[in-house]
Order: C-alpha cells, then sequence, then structure tokens
C-alpha cells in the first residue's frame, strides 16, 4: 500500500510507458470531424475531439460501447418501457415509473440548464444511437444481457434523459407517510425512536390530517416507480412484493444508507500550498457500477470526472481551472397530499376538483398492448385512490418543477471559471438536493448548498397534509438563499449528509425550514475530527481518510456499555472486547463484529419492545442507532441496562452460530464482505452467472465510518457505498487518483469489469490523469474516428 501511494504520487514522469497499445480505426456515421479516445490502463476514456458537440456525440458513443446494457436499462425503467423488452411482468412498474416523468414545457427545460447544455444532450442521445445502430446492425457485439433476455436494445430521444426524473434522490414523501403511521400507532415519542430531527423539532400533525387514515400501501407506487429492475419474474420467480410497514422501513432504511463524503482543503493547510478536493459519494454497490469515469477535451471544453454513465458530461470532478464535488443536502422537496373524494374528484377550497386523467398505451411483449390510467392532482400524481372509501394521496416533488433532471445541473459546472461562476450553477441546481464543494487554481475553497427548495409557510413538511388548499407552496427559495461559506477560516470545508445549516443569525434556518431528516453526524463527525489534526495535509492523508475505518457511532455505543458488568461468561467477555475497542471497524477487529452486530441488528428490536407499542414497532424495524442511543442515554440505568444487556446476548447468540463458539476467532472480516450480482445473473446458467459476479473479498468500516459500507442484515454482504473516490490535486491535476468500483466496463467479459475491484476493497486508487501527454503514458487502446463518408 505505502509503495503503491508513493508511485502514484511521484507524478506524471514516473509513469511506466504502455507497451502494448492496441488500436482501432473506425468511422462513424454522425461524427463530424476526425477524433480519438484512448482508454488508460484502467479503462478511462480521454475523448479527444475538434468541437465540443462531437466530444459530447463520442461521450454518448463510448457510454454505449462499454455500458450498453446499463444505459439501456436505465431509460427502459425510467421512461416505463420495460414490458416491451420483457413481458407483461412489467406492466405495473411501467404505469408507475410514467407517473413521475416530467411532463411540463420542455422549452422551459431546456432553459432551466446551462446554454450549451441542450447540444451536449442532443449529441449524446445520437452518439449512443450510433452505436446501437451499429449493434443492431451486426457490426459491434451484442452484450450477452439482452440475449439472456431475449431484447434489444432501443434508440434514444435527447428528451428521455432530461424527462426521466425517478433515477434523481429527493426526499421527503416516504418518511411523512411512516411517521404519520407511527405517530397513528404510537404517538410522536415512538417516532423520536425512528427517527431524529435536527433541527431539534417537535412535529406537528397538520389540522385536517388524521395519521391513520394513512395506508400502510399508501406508497405502493412510489416504490415501485423507483424501484430497481428486478429479474426474478423472467426466471419463473413469484414476484409478489408486499407494501406494508415492514416493507416501508426497509425502503427507508435502503434511502437512507445512501449519501456522501467530501471535503476541500485550502493551500494553507496543505503540504504543497495547492487545494485539495475530495469526493466519494455513496450509493447502492453493484456491478457494473453506478457511476462512470470520463474525459472530455475539445475547443472550450476541458473535464475529467465522474457522473452517470446515461448522462453527458460528468457530476463531479473538474476542468482544468476549477474543481467541485458534491454530497446529499437533505432538503425537502416532496410532499404527500391527503384528499377527500368523489369518484374522480377532490375537494380544493369548497369545491370539487377533477382529477386530470391521462391514458397511455404500454407496449407488452408477446402480447397485445394495455392501456393504463394515470391521474394527477394540481399538486402531482395520484399514488393511491380508493374511490369507495372517497380518499386519495398524491405527491407533490420538485420533479414536477422544469429543471430537476438528476445531476444534469453540473452542465454549468463544466465551464465554470470563478466561484462567481461556481454560485451562478448552484442557484440553478435542481435535483438531488446537495453540499456542492468548491476549488480553483487561484486558491479559493468554498461550499455551497444547493437544489430548489420549496417555501412552506404553515407547516414543517413532516406529515401528509390535506391537498384541500390550506397547504401551498409559496413557490421556492430565490437565488442565494441557501447557505454558502467561501474561504472558511480554518481552512477546511467537509460534509456527510449531516444537519450543516449555520445556526442563527447567521442563517434563518428556523424560518426557511430546509428540512429536519439528516445523516447521523458520525461520518462528518470522524472527518472533521481528522481534518482539524492534519495542518499541512497531503493527498495520502485525503486518501487514507476516505477509506478510514473508526466509527464515531461505535464511540457512543462503547460510552454505554462501559458501566455495564455482566454474570454471563459470554457477555462479559464480549463486554470487555467491546470496552479495550478503539471503535476502528478494522476486518481483524472481534469488536468491531460484536458491535455492528448488536447495534445493527439487535439494539433496535429491544428498545422498540421496551419503548413502543407493538403496532409501531414494523416501522422500527432494526432501528437507526442514532435515535436509540439517544433514547437510551436519557434513560436511568434501571431501565437502560437490562435492554443494553438483553440486546447484546442475543448479538453474541448470532455470532456464535455464524463464526463459531470461540470468540478469540471472531473478526469482522470473516462477516462483512463484497461481492457484486448484477440483476440480471438469475437468468444465466451458473457459468456464466459466476462470471458476471464480482467478489467476495472482505472489507472493513460500515455506514457509521467514512468508508462507507452498509450492509445487509442477512448476510452481510455490503449493499451500499462509495463506488467511485476522486481526491483531486488541484492545479497540478495529473497527480490526482481515483477509483471505481468493481470497474469501467459493463462487460463481463471485459478486463476492465473487475480490475478496479482488489485496488477498491484495499483502499488504493489509479491515477487520473488530465494532460495529453501524462495521458499517452499510460494509454492501453487508441480509437481513432472519423465520420462515416
Amino acid at each position: 500500500m505505502t509503495a503503491l501511494l508513493a508511485s502514484l504520487l511521484a507524478g506524471p514522469a514516473q509513469a511506466q510507458e504502455s507497451t502494448a497499445v492496441r488500436r482501432e480505426a473506425a468511422a462513424v456515421a454522425g461524427l463530424r470531424e476526425p477524433a480519438e479516445i484512448l482508454v488508460d490502463r484502467w479503462g478511462v476514456p480521454h475523448i479527444y475531439a475538434r468541437s465540443a458537440r462531437d466530444a459530447f456525440f463520442l461521450q454518448g458513443w463510448n457510454a454505449a460501447r462499454d455500458r450498453l446494457w446499463q444505459i439501456d436499462l436505465w431509460r427502459k425503467r425510467g421512461l416505463g418501457r420495460l414490458a416491451a423488452s420483457f413481458g407483461p411482468a412489467y406492466v405495473e412498474q411501467d404505469r408507475a415509473a410514467r407517473l413521475f416523468l416530467y411532463r411540463g414545457d420542455m422549452a422551459a427545460e431546456w432553459a432551466a440548464y446551462d446554454p450549451a447544455g441542450r447540444e451536449a444532450v442532443e449529441a449524446f442521445a445520437a452518439g449512443v444511437n450510433a452505436y446501437v445502430a451499429e449493434v443492431q446492425a451486426g457490426a459491434r457485439p451484442m452484450p450477452v444481457e439482452f440475449r439472456l433476455t431475449d431484447s434489444r436494445p432501443e434508440a434514444w430521444a435527447a428528451e428521455d434523459i432530461l424527462r426521466i426524473r425517478s433515477h434523481a434522490l429527493v426526499s421527503n414523501a416516504p418518511s411523512e407517510a411512516a411517521r404519520a403511521r407511527t405517530v397513528c400507532a404510537g404517538g410522536l415519542a415512538a417516532d423520536a425512536i425512528r427517527r431524529r430531527l435536527e433541527p431539534a423539532h417537535t412535529p406537528v400533525v397538520p389540522k385536517g390530517l388524521d395519521p391513520c387514515d394513512v395506508p400502510a400501501d399508501v406508497l405502493k407506487d412510489y416504490t415501485l416507480g423507483t424501484a430497481p429492475v428486478s429479474f426474478e419474474a423472467l426466471a419463473g420467480a413469484k414476484t409478489a412484493r408486499a407494501h406494508g410497514d415492514a416493507e416501508l422501513a426497509q425502503f427507508l432504511a435502503a434511502a437512507e444508507a445512501e449519501g456522501s463524503n467530501n471535503w476541500v482543503i485550502a493551500p494553507s493547510r496543505t503540504a504543497t500550498g495547492r487545494p485539495i478536493l475530495a469526493n466519494d459519494p455513496h450509493r447502492p454497490m453493484g456491478a457494473p457500477s453506478l457511476r462512470y469515469i470520463a474525459h472530455l477535451d475539445a475547443p472550450g471544453l476541458s473535464i475529467i470526472g465522474a457522473g452517470e454513465p446515461a448522462l453527458p458530461g460528468v457530476s463531479f470532478g473538474h476542468n482544468g481551472r476549477t474543481a467541485f464535488g458534491l454530497t446529499i443536502f437533505y432538503i425537502d422537496q416532496e410532499d404527500l397530499y391527503a384528499y377527500e373524494t368523489r369518484g374522480d374528484a377532490y375537494r380544493y377550497k369548497g369545491g370539487w376538483e377533477p382529477m386530470r386523467t391521462v391514458r397511455e398505451t404500454v407496449e407488452v411483449k408477446g402480447e397485445a398492448p394495455r392501456e393504463v390510467t394515470l391521474r394527477f392532482t394540481r399538486h402531482g400524481p395520484v399514488l393511491w385512490h380508493d374511490p369507495a372509501k372517497g380518499r386519495a394521496f398524491a405527491l407533490r416533488t420538485v420533479w414536477n418543477e422544469p429543471g430537476l433532471a438528476g445531476y444534469f445541473g453540473s452542465s454549468r459546472m463544466w465551464r465554470a471559471q470563478s466561484w462567481e461562476d461556481f454560485q451562478t450553477a448552484r442557484n440553478r441546481w435542481g435535483a438531488p438536493p446537495l453540499n456542492l464543494v468548491y476549488a480553483d487554481t487561484s486558491g479559493e475553497i468554498g461550499w455551497s448548498a444547493a437544489g430548489r427548495t420549496p417555501v412552506r409557510p404553515n407547516w414543517d413538511g413532516l406529515m401528509p397534509v390535506p391537498g384541500d388548499g390550506r397547504y401551498e407552496w409559496a413557490g421556492f427559495l430565490a437565488d442565494g438563499g441557501l447557505p454558502a461559506v467561501r474561504n472558511p477560516k480554518d481552512g477546511v470545508f467537509g460534509t456527510a449528509n449531516e444537519m450543516n445549516i449555520p445556526a442563527e443569525p447567521a442563517y434563518p434556518r428556523a424560518q426557511r425550514k430546509l428540512g429536519f431528516e439528516w445523516a447521523d453526524r458520525t461520518r462528518s463527525a470522524r472527518i472533521k475530527e481528522v481534518l482539524a489534526a492534519t495542518p499541512k495535509a497531503t493527498l495520502a492523508d485525503s486518501m487514507a481518510l476516505q477509506t478510514d475505518s473508526v466509527s464515531a457511532q461505535a464511540r457512543r455505543g462503547i460510552a454505554l456499555v462501559a458501566p455495564l458488568q455482566s454474570t454471563d461468561p459470554e457477555v462479559a467477555r464480549a463486554l470487555a472486547l467491546l470496552k479495550a475497542w478503539d471503535a476502528d471497524e478494522a476486518l481483524d477487529s472481534p469488536a468491531a463484529a460484536i458491535y455492528e452486530t448488536w447495534a445493527g441488528k439487535h439494539l433496535g428490536p429491544a428498545v422498540a419492545a421496551a419503548a413502543t407499542p407493538a403496532a409501531a414497532r414494523p416501522l422500527i424495524g432494526a432501528g437507526a442507532p442514532d435515535p436509540l442511543f439517544l433514547w437510551l442515554e436519557g434513560q436511568p440505568p434501571a431501565v437502560r441496562d437490562p435492554i443494553l444487556l438483553a440486546s447484546l446476548r442475543a448479538a453474541v447468540d448470532e455470532l456464535k452460530g455464524r463464526l463459531g463458539p470461540d470468540m478469540a476467532t471472531w473478526s469482522w472480516g470473516r462477516l462483512h464482505h463484497a461481492r457484486f450480482e448484477p440483476a440480471v445473473a438469475v437468468l444465466a446458467d451458473r457459468q456464466l452467472a459466476e462470471q458476471m459476479s464480482v467478489g467476495p473479498l472482505q472489507v472493513p468500516g460500515s455506514s457509521s465510518t467514512p468508508r462507507a459500507a452498509t450492509w445487509r442484515a442477512s448476510d452481510f454482504r455490503q449493499t451500499a457505498g462509495a463506488s467511485v473516490r476522486l481526491v483531486l490535486d488541484v492545479g497540478a491535476w495529473d497527480n490526482s487518483v481515483a477509483v471505481n468500483a468493481p470497474g469501467q466496463s459493463g462487460d463481463p467479459f471485459s478486463p476492465h469489469y473487475r480490475d478496479l475491484f482488489p485496488l477498491w476493497a484495499a483502499g488504493s486508487y489509479f491515477p487520473l490523469r488530465f494532460t495529453r501527454p501524462a495521458v499517452e503514458r499510460d494509454t492501453e487502446a487508441v480509437l481513432t474516428l472519423t465520420p462515416e463518408p
């Protein structure tokens, strides 16, 4: 590891020259001028074109070359076109997905982005289509997944990329439903155990709402329309989905596992006198990687970084002058509205307003098309309607507004040259809501919150509200209405999805009510602790911090059990290991295995059983440690200690079953592992399924450490975390490093499908070269592309 870091930091002059560069020449229909793609030995494409239009065109062409199955599925899922390729089992998911498409004015939509954004989208889609045409003609290989599903890729329209909204992260409709049902079952006290609110706040039940009127399946269409695609139905499995309280809790837990870390360090705090920007977004892990690293170079355009493979440009990275990174900033961008109905009309301001009805045709493979009916109120799509009961629920979401295509607000970052440009970009940002960090070659750094922010004049946004006109958004916050920090005094600024809204009087957070549901502060606390203790930071320091496995949350757990004693020898041994532990969730740590099993699986049910009615417990599920610890910290020992000891006993029993009776042999690595299997692998034979899968490898950390590594309860397999990590040396760009797990390619037969997985698991990186001479030294393949005659 030390030798690897030393070689990376030595700079491009030390890079080994490629000895066997593969070369390919091809004519591409739609390309306007000759261009090149240099693919480096880590699978990163460096696209050199004579115009920005051609650069984006080739980005689309290359995205299809590397990730055709993935981006085709992205489009079909988002547009509600799964049934056309996969059959009748997907009609309901298609219908649900279509509820969330942007249906507004496309002129306003295009105008919401960078003035050159339309050219990028249209060129990217044309590039995808050029490659799809080559595949359809047999000139390029059809990815194996299409054979497994007996399907074919489809052509794109540029508008498809923007109209799809449901891939972006916004909140908090699921939590509103869960809160209403928890309050019905156990009151506000039970909800405080389910979810901590920051700034400290007591939810107010809106006048006119009976929380018990919110049905358990109110978000059936929401969860279905935003769900990943499963192929269990094609494999012959029954796929009926439950939509009760336990499923809602699981949906929320999965959503809350998605976050990110980022930070910027000023020149005064670095060893080189140049800024450092680090970013590692946390999303679901899988094969292929959710994100893709690319470099585009053309007159007036020079960007490198990571983004969604189905979008043009990059979401985070740099342009040779400015660098930008992102994490989720939990603005509340959704509201669930409850209605009294008569047939397809709902009560609004003393009268009855008809729902808008849209009838669409869903193509179905092997069968006649199906007609589906979508209903909308003035607030948005109707998610649940029972005419017999005269009740309905609809969703108001920023997705309905122009300019909210997920992550495409980054189009204004690509050519930003200054803090002022950065502020213009953040003021126009839509979704998802973000902490944007910034650094530039002049030495400036900063942070800005970004996202379309509803103004709620008379409620807190934490529960569903009556849709009768009493609770209406009063527009959105004006430009500059969100907090920002330019050149912080201490020379560093980091975020990890925590509540970081400045306090009064610096920012009127009580008045603006941006949101109350944030990530646990555990990652943020550790990041800030390490940054504060590093007076002259290096790139290696930021790499180590991105992969740091110390849990500030575990320190709270250790403090809770520190006073405890037990006459049970096995519990006493577990207590001794926890009390002596440094909270580092390393692979060889038995205490980490004990802590994570206890706090992540057994403590929550024990607290819920002691503190909440039975009807509320499914909504609490395994529980989030932060509100659980907060409740326990407020209890007297007579209440707290029996819960701690009984739940620890349950954790020990589970670990004995999984790891054996000898506690000396236990370790976190024996439990916690990463193995990625694409959903479509269920259709493959054993050999092909194994070829499509990656891992397993043991991984340290958890969701509570900077090295975010969320695991699932059934087998401790990592489900979410940082697939992409970037550490940028601002101004000496060739020193920058990155990793993308498991690899850059979506082709399971490509060496770049899994080659980065061992690096990622080990906490290592590869050089992210930017200048052409440095790129050429690391080039593995050269694609020389010319316009088709």
